[in-house]
């Protein structure tokens, strides 16, 4: 920049970015909030209690067409009725929906907050589960579809995140 010309920084930087400490607690804050697909799937797959439940949140059909095998099946217009029947309120929720389009994870994940549960969001939902190549059911029972290269390594267990 010369000095007294009114120059416009890239968009990138036209907001700065933020200190650093105020940038830690907000990630750290968001990680409070959501929780990727590769962390829920290591966890599910590691054997004995997760130390959370997972709660799909879509409709019949939906659930019907495929769902992470363990899912609990709670439509987010039924958590007011159902979450107390379904759900032990000391153990943390994990909810998803159909993906990064669809807010009905975040929808039933404030229906539970607000019922006093503890909750995260699962970021991606089904369709990153499905596109990572993990195993979901059906109706039919258990399939997997190869990995998305695009969405998860194709050779490795771990995203490296």
């Amino acid at each position: 920049m010369s000095t007294g010309t009114i120059t416009t920084a890239n968009p990138v930087l036209r907001v700065p970015p933020a200190a650093p400490a105020e940038a830690a607690a907000h990630f750290r804050a968001a990680l409070a909030f959501h929780a990727d697909v590769a962390d829920v799937a290591a966890a599910l797959a590691a054997g004995g209690d997760p130390g959370f439940t997972l709660v799909d949140s879509r409709s019949a059909a939906a659930w019907d067409q495929g769902r992470v095998p363990g899912a609990v099946h709670l439509p987010t217009a039924l958590v007011p009725e159902r979450a107390e029947r379904l759900l032990d309120r000391s153990v943390p929720v994990v909810t998803y929906c159909w993906g990064p389009g669809c807010d009905g994870a975040a929808r039933s994940a404030l229906a539970l907050a607000e019922l006093g549960y503890r909750v995260k969001e699962m970021l991606g939902g089904f369709e990153y589960w499905v596109r990572e190549g993990l195993e979901f059911e059906t109706r039919r029972g258990r399939e997997r579809r190869p990995a998305d290269p695009l969405t998860a390594p194709v050779d490795a267990q771990d995203c490296g995140c």
